[in-house]
C-alpha cells in the first residue's frame, strides 16, 4: 500500500510519494523530475527572450551612436561653413562697423566649433576635469591673439577639480565669452581663475587689465549677445555672477559662483 501525502504550498510545492516503509518512490522521483524540466524549459525560454531583447537595445544604441556621429560632422561642416561667409562679407564690406560685427561673430562661432569639437573627446563621461578644459580655451585664444597682439596672452590658474559634464560644459562656454569679451574691451593679460569659494564652494573668474568698468555696470542692462549668453549659463548651472575688480583694483573681473 502506498500513501500519497501532499504538503501546503508554504512548507513543500511539491507533491512526494511515500511506501509503506516512509521511504520515496520512483514515480514520486519522476515527478519531481517532470517539474524541475518544466522549470527549466520556462527559464531558457525567459533568458531567450532577454538576449533578444537585448541585441534589439544593443542595435538600437548603436545606430543612435551613428546618427549622432553624423548630425555632429554636419553640425561641424555647418558651422565652417557659416564662419567662412561671415569671414567673407566682412572683408567685402564697405562699412566699418558692420565689417567688425561680422568678423566677430565669425570668430565666436568658429570658438564654439572648438569647444564642440573638443567637447566629444568627452563623449559618454560624466565627469572630467574643468581645469584642463580651461588650459585648452585659454591656448586656443593666445594662438587665435598671437598674430594680431603678440602681446597679449590668456592664461588659466587655479586648482583642478572633477565636475558634472552639465556643470564643465556651461562653465566651457561662459569662460569662452568672458574671455571674448575681456579681448574686445580689455588690455594686456587675461587671467581666468578657479579657486574654492566659502559661500558656494567654486568660484571661475575672468579678470582683464585695462580700464575698469563704468559705474553702476549692470549685466542684466546690457544688449550685446555675449553678455546675455553668460547670463543664460549661468542662469542654467544654478550660479550667481559678480563683477568688479582685479586683484590690483584696476582692469575688470567677471566672477561665477557656483556648487
Amino acid at each position: 500500500m502506498t500513501i500519497e501525502y501532499s504538503p501546503s504550498s508554504a512548507s513543500a510545492p511539491l507533491s512526494v510519494i511515500f511506501d509503506t516503509g516512509g521511504r520515496r518512490t520512483v514515480a514520486s522521483y519522476e515527478l519531481e523530475l517532470k517539474r524541475h524540466r518544466r522549470t527549466e524549459s520556462g527559464l531558457r525560454q525567459e533568458l531567450a527572450q532577454e538576449e533578444a531583447l537585448l541585441c534589439q537595445k544593443e542595435g538600437l544604441i548603436q545606430r543612435q551612436t551613428v546618427l549622432t556621429q553624423e548630425s555632429d560632422h554636419r553640425l561641424l561642416n555647418g558651422l565652417q561653413m557659416i564662419v567662412s561667409l561671415l569671414s567673407l562679407q566682412s572683408r567685402t564690406t564697405e562699412n566699418a562697423e558692420v565689417a567688425s560685427q561680422l568678423a566677430s561673430a565669425a570668430d565666436r562661432i568658429a570658438t564654439i566649433g572648438s569647444i564642440h569639437h573638443r567637447l566629444h573627446s568627452f563623449d559618454g563621461v560624466e565627469t572630467f576635469a574643468i581645469k584642463q578644459f580651461l588650459d585648452d580655451i585659454c591656448r586656443d585664444f593666445s594662438i587665435m591673439l598671437s598674430s594680431e597682439y603678440p602681446k597679449r596672452t590668456v592664461v588659466a590658474e587655479g586648482i583642478e577639480i572633477e565636475l558634472p559634464a552639465v556643470t564643465a560644459i556651461p562653465l566651457g562656454f561662459i569662460a569662452n565669452e568672458l574671455i571674448t569679451n575681456a579681448v574686445k574691451y580689455g588690455t594686456g593679460r587675461i587671467t581666468v581663475s578657479l579657486e574654492p569659494n566659502s559661500e558656494t564652494g567654486y568660484a571661475l573668474s575672468v579678470a582683464n587689465d585695462g580700464p575698469a568698468l563704468p559705474q553702476g555696470f549692470d549685466p542684466a542692462n546690457r544688449k550685446g549677445l555675449g553678455m546675455r549668453i553668460i547670463q543664460s549659463f549661468v542662469k542654467q548651472i544654478g550660479g550667481e555672477l559678480r563683477i568688479g575688480r582685479d586683484d590690483s583694483n584696476q582692469g575688470a573681473r567677471f566672477t561665477v559662483l557656483f556648487s
